[in-house]
């Protein structure tokens, strides 16, 4: 069950490990015990003599955030095992969840082979140089040991905007190059995660911070999912631009809880002006036979002025190619659209009540309609079964279908209590 969502807004100023920790950070993160964590990293990264790791409440563009700000002195950056390594030596001693430490490693894995990939090198050799400083392992644990604090490893959503990149030349240790870094595009490319360039001449997105961001999202959006937000977190970068506040916003909320139920199913429609209506009728019939959840025709005018016949079809993902067909051949239309829908439900169940009425008994079938939280909003014995025993009875469906209502209440008190 989703309890919370969080959208991580890196559609302006991109994203980097360091204003990832400082977003979860100011969103309420637990700042001694992700420090303390950050600060560990030191004691399982050979060559790093000295390891600082601060926190700095500054305001960017007008906006309050929290900027992390990480010092190292390292004899030279480590090479893809030798960051796989340390990162597992440290989680040996680190107090969090298997979810958070799957987190880290599956954040470095995704950076060591896009790096790999990049330089047409093997995983195990290659050489990592910036991706390769301790501030790459001060990052991941900081961000793991963050959203381990705030709970989000379980039970919860996580959705991001499209990634800004940046644009225009920087120079690393390869000489100039194009924004985005060719690691942080393929990282992008492999997990297959939309981005956008601009707003800026300058690299927004890191290979540190798409790692974290790739293996973080559950899903991409253009737009903010649907929630009540609850609090906000800013996390610095360490440019400044005219342009923006350089500072990725993640949002914490919850779902609207109206006890609805969610369910995907497909639509099938199809336009027909030349059958007659025995074949509409025997066509709807056929459809409902054959498993379609519901089928409503409308009269519609099509060209030249023709009256013709809208056939929508509901049906579940493992019918459309079937339910397809039937509509097809049984109406002779040459295609039939298909659209994917979501719709809110109330869980359904059917049981049977036993009646008796003047010495004549009978089963009647209920069905009962329960939102998410248990709640049942509706009880209706079913009409067919209902009407078999006003007919035996001669008594009014009216005066049956009470009964059976009555009888399906008891029962489902007795089944509560």
């Amino acid at each position: 069950m989703i309890e919370r969502i969080i959208v991580i807004d890196c559609q302006i100023a991109g994203v980097s490990g360091d204003m990832m920790v400082g977003s979860l950070l100011d969103l309420g993160a637990n700042v001694t015990r992700v420090l303390g964590a950050m600060r560990s990293v030191q004691r399982y990264v050979d060559g790093c003599s000295k390891l600082e790791v601060v926190v700095e409440d500054v305001v960017v563009g007008g906006f309050h955030a929290k900027k992390v700000i990480v010092k190292a002195e390292e004899s030279e950056n480590m090479t893809a095992s030798e960051l796989e390594e340390s990162a597992r030596k440290c989680l040996v001693n680190l107090d969090v969840s298997s979810k958070a430490k799957q987190f880290v490693l599956d954040s470095i894995s995704t950076l060591v082979e896009a790096e790999a990939v990049v330089h047409g090198e093997d995983v195990g050799e290659v050489h990592l140089h910036e991706s390769g400083s301790v501030d790459t392992l001060v990052d991941v644990i900081g961000a793991a040991v963050a959203l381990e604090d705030l709970g989000l490893f379980v039970n919860s959503k996580i959705y991001a905007l499209p990634v800004s990149v940046g644009g225009g030349l920087f120079k690393f240790s390869h000489g100039v190059v194009s924004s985005p870094a060719p690691a942080t595009v393929e990282i992008l490319r492999s997990k297959g995660f939309p981005m956008v360039g601009g707003p800026v001449d300058s690299e927004l997105a890191t290979p540190t911070g798409v790692s974290i961001l790739v293996n973080l999202v559950d899903e991409v959006t253009k737009f903010y999912s649907s929630m009540k937000p609850m609090a906000v977190g800013y996390g610095a970068g360490f440019k400044s631009f005219v342009e923006m506040p350089n500072v990725l916003r993640v949002v914490l909320g919850e779902p609207f809880d109206y006890g609805l139920l969610m369910d995907e199913v497909y639509m099938l429609e199809t336009s027909v002006d030349d059958v007659t209506g025995e074949v509409v009728g025997y066509t709807m019939d056929k459809l409902m036979q054959d498993g379609a959840k519901d089928v409503n025709i409308v009269p519609i005018q099509m060209k030249k002025g023709r009256p013709g016949h809208l056939f929508k079809v509901m049906v579940s993902g493992s019918d459309v190619e079937q339910l397809s067909r039937v509509l097809m051949d049984e109406t002779g239309t040459l295609g039939v659209r298909v659209f994917p829908c979501k719709r809110h439900i109330f869980g359904r169940e059917v049981f049977h009540v036993n009646l008796e009425v003047d010495g004549i008994k009978a089963s009647v079938s209920v069905k009962v309609a329960v939102d998410g939280k248990g709640k049942i909003v509706q009880l209706k014995p079913e009409y067919d079964d209902v009407k078999k025993l006003a007919d035996k009875t001669n008594k009014p469906l009216k005066e049956i279908m009470g009964l059976a209502k009555m009888k399906a209440e008891d029962v489902v008190k007795e089944r509560r209590s």
